[in-house]
């Protein structure tokens, strides 16, 4: 267990805490001691599960389809119904799906991309919001991108762009229910590769080059010349989630080395 203790007696919901961010998010916020709630679509949340069982942690898992409002519902009444309440959300689910011009995606690309990477963040803020308004306190974390200004991702940057709006609308007309909604923008972050990727069909040559492009813009556009790890998103996550940020609502702070979107 961690020497702090943030999140001691919280019961936080994590959506798409398989891997990568998620993951970091979900090891962190057991560690300070929280009750975890892990949702994702993937088995390989059971994984995650096992590493907080092994370091004393607590948490369950729910296996959900977060694209849609009945899945959110699924993982809000999983938590109220092991743990009597939820404390915090925090929204990770998301990720471009492709990345090319945008006149390149076809009607169906664009839809699977902000069912990806909207959806997720608007049913689970739907879906948690009763309990959170009848507690009169909760805290909402949103994962979004500083990739609502970059190249080869229209959608998916609309779909940011989507979850920034619902960030600062919420935050503004909660406030009075004693909630607050922050967001975190990520910048480009090194990770392992994806045990279930996005995307399953073999790049082309040019998929492979406008992906590179995507690369070398985020290194471009970033302070600090490099990616950040997931460690340093973690960090800026659970500042939001944590009562450190108290005073804070309805704010989107970028993680980008400098690159603010």
């Amino acid at each position: 267990m961690s020497d702090r203790q943030r999140f001691k007696n919280k019961v936080v919901i994590v959506t798409g805490a398989a891997q990568g961010i998620g993951r970091g998010i979900a090891l962190q916020v057991a560690a300070e001691g929280a009750h975890m709630v892990m949702a994702d679509r993937s088995e390989y949340v059971e994984d995650v599960l096992v590493e907080i069982n092994k370091t004393g942690g607590d948490a369950i898992t729910v296996n959900a389809d977060l694209e849609t409002l009945a899945g959110a519902q699924a993982v809000v009444a999983k938590a109220i119904e092991h743990y009597n309440r939820v404390d915090i959300l925090i929204n990770n689910v998301g990720g471009a799906i492709w990345m090319k011009p945008f006149q390149a995606f076809s009607e169906e690309e664009i839809i699977k991309e902000v069912h990806r990477s909207l959806f997720p963040t608007l049913w689970c803020c739907r879906a948690v919001l009763p309990e959170m308004i009848k507690n009169q306190k909760g805290t909402i974390v949103n994962v979004s991108s500083i990739a609502t200004c970059g190249i080869h991702r229209v959608p998916y940057s609309a779909s940011k762009g989507g979850v920034n709006g619902l960030t600062t609308a919420l935050a503004f007309e909660h406030a009075k229910d004693g909630i607050r909604v922050n967001a975190v923008a990520t910048g480009g972050t090194e990770a392992p590769p994806r045990k279930v990727p996005r995307n399953t069909t073999a790049l082309t040559e040019n998929e492979k080059q406008w992906m590179q492009d995507v690369v070398d813009q985020t290194i471009d556009r970033t302070f600090m010349g490099r990616y950040g790890s997931i460690q340093e998103q973690v960090n800026a996550i659970l500042f939001l989630a944590s009562d450190e940020s108290s005073y804070m609502t309805g704010t989107i702070v970028p993680v980008g080395g400098g690159d603010q979107g």
